[in-house]
């Protein structure tokens, strides 16, 4: 049986991510509309540096370094001591400052109205980006066939 500790990780998994792929001026404009901030001091303020991304061949083979990506992070500390973090891809300190206020304030009791006024829209952009993403690519899908010679 899943235990709550669990499924709280699995959805908040689910809200860093979609933070994190979310466009920069959608996320920028719904965040910029809600007040609701808990109070915080900055932990480490937005800091640009890079990583190393790693690879395996068919997501089974031995692990090799694929190349570098950049990223912007920064922490943030609430009045009781949590800490939350934004990290984004790119060079964008305002995402990151977003993300990490959006993770702090979706742990305070302000989150089912953050729910509705940020991931809502963000999850439904996300999934007509992906529909029209996956309809583009059904569009170029090209159709092979082999027709048997000789058969008697």
């Amino acid at each position: 049986m899943t235990n709550q500790t669990e499924i709280e990780i699995k959805a908040r998994k689910e809200w860093v991510g979609l933070l994190a792929r979310a466009p920069d001026a959608t996320l920028m404009t719904l965040w910029g509309g809600i007040q609701d901030c808990p109070i915080f001091e900055w932990l480490r303020g937005p800091e640009v540096g890079g990583v190393m991304v790693r690879g395996r061949i068919g997501g089974s083979g031995a692990l090799f370094s694929l190349g570098e990506m950049t990223v912007t992070r920064c922490s943030v500390v609430l009045q009781d001591g949590t800490v939350y973090h934004g990290y984004v891809q790119g060079r964008s300190k305002s995402k990151a400052e977003a993300a990490a206020l959006i993770d702090a304030t979706v742990q305070t009791a302000t989150a089912g109205d953050l729910q509705a006024r940020l991931r809502d829209p963000l999850r439904q952009q996300m999934q007509a980006y992906e529909t029209a993403r996956a309809a583009e690519a059904a569009a170029t899908k090209v159709e092979f066939f082999t027709q048997v010679r000789g058969e008697d």
